[in-house]
């Protein structure tokens, strides 16, 4: 099994910090649906235990459309989204890869997900914020 190390990021100016435990090698998804996908985001869904928001709770404004369940945080002064609380994974954080601070991340598998769909593909992700230590099939892949 792959050793969790911590990894931290932020936004672009700073205010938001967080660090997450996670493994060097990760596998993280990129959603096509309307927002991932004019965004740009990369998704390391985490279980809420492994993360952990240093500095800028105060600093954040939420925004939320369709179900209302997905809590999408934005920094109020540069408008990045680092991280928010997923509709898939409630339990959980979803982390852009892209707002990760270089140098603990030592290899990336992207996969597809078709957030288009959402609901005939939201269950793919349902275990990725599950609080075991990796299962037998995610110790292969990373």
């Amino acid at each position: 099994m792959q050793q969790l190390v911590k990894h931290s990021g932020g936004c672009h100016c700073g205010a938001v910090r967080f660090e997450l435990r996670a493994p060097t090698r990760v596998v993280v998804q990129e959603c096509n649906c309307s927002i991932c996908s004019k965004s740009g985001y990369l998704h390391l869904i985490v279980p809420a235990s492994r993360f952990h928001l240093l500095c800028g709770d105060q600093d954040l404004n939420c925004y939320t459309f369709d179900t209302g369940e997905a809590k999408h945080l934005f920094c109020k002064h540069c408008g990045i989204k680092s991280y928010y609380i997923p509709r898939s994974n409630p339990d959980g954080f979803s982390v852009n890869l892209r707002c990760l601070d270089e140098g603990t991340i030592k290899a990336v598998e992207i996969e597809a997900f078709d957030g288009k769909n959402w609901e005939q593909n939201a269950a793919q992700l349902a275990d990725l914020s599950n609080d075991d230590e990796l299962s037998v099939e995610d110790k292969d892949r990373r």
